[in-house]
């Protein structure tokens, strides 16, 4: 991979793959928790979701050795953005899980590395793909949050 300097990823490299494996993390335990609320078809589409993102996770880390750093463990548990209940909630929360994953692999489409630039890219695809399964919907910018999209406000003189 590009983006090394004497055999060392630069530093915001290291850190945009961590950043990225991190979620990864939460999205695994994420759609574990989702998964068990649901039933059918929604289970199914859940459990595809789940792999995926423990494949990415995987792939991440592997990213992460080739550059000579360890991968972040995960954690024992993850805070949820809001309690899941029911299906209805395992899907919202599966929206989350997108979103959050789409903007983590935002940080990876601006590094240097040509490879770990498409990586990221087919990534926030990927998520934005599964949010809108989810969803039901599509967002024009996946990945980006509000503020990211607002105009910037014109200083007076």
């Amino acid at each position: 991979m590009t983006g090394t300097a004497g055999g060392r990823a630069a530093a915001g490299t290291i850190q945009a793959l961590q950043a990225a494996l991190a979620g990864e993390h939460a999205a695994v335990y994420g759609y574990g928790v989702a998964g068990a609320y649901l039933t059918g078809s929604l289970r199914a589409a859940a459990t595809a979701d789940w792999l995926a993102h423990q494949v990415a996770r995987d792939r991440l880390e592997a990213m992460l050795r080739s550059l000579g750093a360890e991968p972040a463990a995960a954690a024992v548990a993850y805070q949820l953005p809001a309690g899941v209940h029911g299906a209805a909630g395992a899907a919202a929360l599966a929206v989350v899980l997108e979103d959050r994953m789409a903007t983590a692999y935002l940080g990876l489409v601006v590094l240097g590395s040509t490879a770990i630039r498409e990586y990221g890219a087919q990534q926030v695809q990927a998520c934005a793909l599964r949010a809108a399964a989810w969803r039901g919907t599509t967002v024009a910018f996946p990945g980006m949050t509000a503020a990211a999209l607002a105009a910037p406000r014109q200083q007076q003189s």
